[in-house]
């Protein structure tokens, strides 16, 4: 049997007032106008999960049901958004299993432009802060191997880093 409207509508009007017999007949007829919804909207494997999900909710959410409103829009809008989350849970997942397979490989020409790019500022900034930022910032030397190694003091490296960090951002600002 596919209820009507009006059957629906008295059949949860009983069972808000406790006829297990009406509640029972409504769970059918829900599940079967559940199973037409999804059958277009998602794949076989999925809709019984999700006809169980909305007839969870609508066992939760009942006491909600105005009798003076329509029962299948009412139905139809706990389906639609259970079929959203569903939606969502989907393409999160798949989104997870995808792991990068799409991330742009690293290129080396990019590497060469950046590098150059670098370079030409490089050149605008004082010799000592440019060695320091290399070596600090790009090779990943500690403060102590880069004053080690360029025989400025540890403070004068972090005074050059500092610097010459500011130069570098007030000349890519004046570029833009």
């Amino acid at each position: 049997m596919i209820a009507d409207e009006k059957t629906l509508a008295r059949l949860m009007v009983a069972s808000q007032k406790g006829d297990q017999q009406s509640y029972a007949v409504l769970l059918t007829e829900v599940q079967l106008w559940l199973e037409r919804y999804f059958r277009r909207r998602c794949p076989p494997h999925q809709m019984d999960d999700l006809v169980q999900e909305v007839m969870m909710a609508v066992h939760n959410k009942r006491a909600t049901f105005d009798p003076d409103r329509a029962f299948l829009p009412w139905l139809a809008a706990i389906a639609r958004y259970r079929w959203v989350d569903h939606l969502r849970k989907v393409y999160r997942n798949a989104e997870d299993a995808m792991d990068d397979f799409d991330a742009p490989e690293d290129s080396e020409e990019e590497a060469v432009i950046a590098r150059m790019s670098l370079e030409r500022l490089f050149v605008q900034i004082p010799e000592k802060q440019a060695e320091v930022i290399e070596m600090v910032k790009i090779e990943g030397l500690s403060i102590r191997e880069a004053a080690d190694k360029s025989g400025q003091t540890e403070s004068a490296v972090k005074v050059n880093i500092h610097r010459g960090l500011k130069k570098l951002s007030a000349l890519i600002e004046k570029a833009e």
